[in-house]
């Protein structure tokens, strides 16, 4: 018997029974559920106990696991320490391609002979009647046999049928044909003889010849101009075979490696270099690796991967935002070439499966992407990075909530690996870790090439109340007569933030939150950014009828408008998530900026980061207040980084950068440390703030989001899961609340939340556990979800 764990919100895996051998752990099998069949993975034998009715496993879909031991062990880790059934973080780790079962698809490979059982006959007669690729679902279904596991693995060992797992709305396994030489001739005599006056013949053979001895069929006809016909005389003849090759879908695979710059280390990045290189010797303690902006970060890593390379081991390197996968993984590339593999959700299933494989195989040796990349199946790892460590999108937002900067030191620790936490504003967390000793703390406090931080301007928006204050005005009409760049920082979208009438008051709300919705005018439709609940804008209210409505609020469309009537002349590109949607936006616009086909690169938080053009020489923050009012612990380290990062992309290169920042409070602490570039004592004031009322990093939490459609039984299911946790569990963790969530209603459910906190993780750990796996909530529609160590309450 084995314990199959199924993506379900279960806690808890199931036992199935096996013909023959048990399934290596890790290995995915199809088994029957309830109604239908699923895909599952196999965690090891099931405890010996007779079951009644025990239900089979229907197939092993894996040759070899598709999860390796020590991602195994990772996923275990995540199950018990998030709260998490196992079966859903398995599938969380993996390509999607892998966890659906009407992806697998077969087609007939041979020829049928004799000795064919009734039930692979229907198959077989099935397939060589439609032909083609079939998807299996469609035929258990068309068939009417249940499942036709068994007999596509009979068939598949006599090489009769060929089985594959594709990707969703996927031809497949992406092929091309090819014609490769099958037989190479000797002398020029035979030569002669063969040929004739067949000279095509001669010339397309001499032409795969030249080709290493094989060109893609395309190439030959339509590329070179040879009939088929002549490719046919040559198959006629012996001397060529026609085949299907399996073509990687590589999104950089059109273009070549760019020409890596010749730099060379600084004093400070040679000393750190010296520290992460002895590490990858020998187990060591995680780093955090603070580099003021600008100060060649990546350089670090770079050379640190060559030196893990040189050992024979592999890397992974995490970045916060899709935005900035293409530019990484283009600066690796010129250093590694196509041992790089990119993962991220902009991908297609195909792209992010081929990419696995490339990984899972040794083909590629390290991966760069978001931070799903962290479960790349790499062996023998040496090096995790985890740049702009501090960033929020490397929080996970549902099941499995975990923390990739935190899963990186975890995975780290297991292989021996060197795991690097890089920022110019570290989390407070890892800030206080490395103050503490518990991890090593090295430093880039200088430029590279001499360059200086911008100088910050402060402009008080209680006395200059434009849009664009005129300082800024006149800073950007500057740099156009220079012909610099500029980027003008928003981290609103829309064009207002709400329509309010100015007869009765009343804002337009959507019908599923408990938010206002916001008005986009590209589009002319009220927009709720979290449901995307949408509507036509209005000509009146809603509730009095009155035609007198006020648009209030900035977004990055209003920023976008008056940017282009204060400046007709420039090129202005706007990046937000309304702009960046499309495959590939993000780099098609950074790519612009790249060539100086774009003056003002304005945007959200997403044009914040990492981006580095060495001729944005100002920045503009339109308003540095957005986020500062949030009801979170966090929003004034939130503020704090945002500032600061946007600060450093000026000033990069030769030409001396300069930063506008504009706010109706240039008084708060959080702002003044950002004007002075100073993190410590942002941090010593921000340690201090959370030491009463008690938050991280002084303690851990975890929040419990209590929902229901019915506001009643909200309130109430969690009034009763409070009472339960102090009637059921150990002491040693504080509860605060319940309380209505501050969006109190999201996506049509009401929301009431309180949070465990407690100085011992193994205290909050076990009191998750027993709520999640134990607690019974009242009868009705209520859901829970914990998330423990959160990056935002809301």
């Amino acid at each position: 018997m084995v314990a199959v764990a199924l993506p379900l919100p279960i806690y808890h895996t199931f036992t199935y029974r096996v013909d023959g051998a048990l399934p290596a752990p890790g290995t995915r099998v199809l088994v029957p559920f309830r109604a239908r069949e699923w895909i599952g993975w196999a965690v090891g034998p099931a405890e010996d106990k007779p079951v009644r009715g025990l239900k089979a496993v229907l197939a092993l879909l894996d040759e070899e696991p598709s999860v390796p031991p020590d991602l195994l062990d990772l996923a275990r880790w995540i199950a018990d320490y998030y709260v998490t059934p196992l079966g859903i973080v398995l599938r969380t780790m993996l390509p999607a391609v892998l966890s659906d079962v009407s992806r697998d698809y077969i087609t007939l490979a041979g020829v049928p002979g004799q000795g064919l059982r009734p039930r692979e006959r229907r198959l077989v007669e099935e397939l060589e009647t439609k032909g083609g690729a079939h998807r299996v679902q469609t035929l258990r279904k068309t068939l009417g046999m249940g499942s036709i596991w068994p007999e596509i693995r009979s068939l598949q060992a006599r090489r009769l049928v060929a089985h594959e797992t594709v990707p969703p709305k996927e031809p497949g396994v992406k092929t091309r044909r090819v014609v490769r030489i099958s037989r190479h001739i000797g002398t020029l005599t035979e030569r002669d003889e063969l040929f004739g006056r067949a000279g095509r013949q001669r010339e397309a053979f001499e032409l795969l010849e030249a080709s290493g001895g094989a060109a893609e069929l395309t190439h030959l006809t339509q590329g070179e101009g040879y009939s088929r016909s002549v490719v046919r005389g040559l198959e006629e003849k012996g001397l060529v075979e026609l085949a299907d090759e399996e073509e990687i879908r590589d999104p950089f695979a059109a273009d070549p490696p760019p020409v890596p710059p010749d730099l060379k280390p600084t004093d400070h990045q040679r000393t750190a270099l010296k520290a992460l290189t002895k590490a990858l010797d020998g187990d060591s303690s995680p780093f955090l690796l603070q580099g003021i902006t600008g100060s060649g970060k990546t350089l670090v890593y770079i050379e640190l991967l060559r030196e893990a390379l040189a050992r024979g081991r592999t890397a992974i390197v995490l970045v916060p935002e899709i935005a900035l996968t293409p530019q990484t993984a283009s600066r690796f590339r010129a250093h590694f070439g196509d041992q790089v593999a990119v993962l991220h959700s902009g991908l297609s299933h195909g792209e992010r499966y081929d990419a696995w494989r490339g990984l899972r195989s040794g083909e590629r040796r390290i991966a760069v992407g978001a931070r799903s990349a962290l479960f790349a199946p790499l062996p023998d790892l040496g090096v995790v990075v985890v740049d702009e460590e501090h960033d929020g999108s490397y929080k996970q937002s549902d099941a499995p909530r975990y923390q990739a900067r935190d899963l990186a030191i975890v995975r780290a620790k297991a292989h021996g690996a060197v795991c690097v936490l890089g920022s110019a504003t570290p989390s407070l967390e890892s800030w206080s870790n490395a103050r503490s000793g518990k991890f090593g703390h090295l430093f880039l406090p200088t430029r590279v090439g001499g360059a200086k931080l911008p100088p910050v301007r402060v402009v008080d928006l209680r006395v200059e109340r434009a849009i664009l204050s005129d300082q800024l005005v006149a800073a950007v009409r500057t740099r156009l007569r220079r012909k610099e760049q500029v980027i003008l920082l928003h981290n609103r979208r829309g064009y207002s933030s709400f329509v309010q009438c100015r007869e009765c008051g009343d804002v337009g709300q959507c019908t599923n939150c408990s938010i206002s919705l916001t008005y986009h005018r590209v589009k002319h439709r009220l927009v709720c950014h979290h449901c995307r609940y949408e509507e036509p804008a209005p000509s009146r209210c809603a509730r009095c009828g009155s035609t007198d409505l006020s648009f209030r609020g900035l977004g990055t469309e209003q920023v976008e408008r008056v940017a282009a009537e204060l400046f007709p002349d420039a090129r202005i590109a706007r990046m937000d998530v309304d702009t960046t949607s499309g495959k590939w936006a993000h780099q098609r616009i950074l790519d612009r900026v790249e060539r100086g086909e774009v003056d003002i690169l304005l945007g959200t938080q997403m044009i914040a980061k990492g981006l580095d053009f060495p001729r944005v020489t100002l920045v503009g923050v339109v308003n540095a207040d957005v986020g500062m009012h949030l009801p979170d612990f966090r929003a004034s380290e939130r503020t704090f980084q945002l500032l600061s990062q946007v600060a450093g992309r000026a000033g990069r290169g030769r030409l001396a950068g300069e930063v506008f920042i504009q706010t109706s409070m240039p008084d708060h602490y959080a702002l003044k440390a950002a004007v002075t570039h100073q993190y410590d004592p942002f941090a010593e004031r921000e340690l201090k703030e959370r030491e009463n009322p008690r938050y991280p990093p002084h303690v851990r939490l975890a929040n419990v989001i209590v929902s229901s459609p019915d506001q009643r039984l909200a309130a109430h299911a969690a009034e009763e899961c409070v009472k339960w946790l102090h009637r059921s569990t150990e002491k040693g963790f504080d509860i605060v609340g319940p309380a209505p969530s501050p969006i109190e209603r999201l996506h049509g459910r009401w929301r009431w939340h309180f949070f465990m906190r407690s100085s011992s993780p193994a205290a909050l750990g076990d009191a998750s556990r027993a709520l999640m796996e134990r607690f019974r909530p009242p009868p009705g529609d209520v859901r829970l979800a914990l998330d423990r160590d959160p990056v935002a309450l809301l």
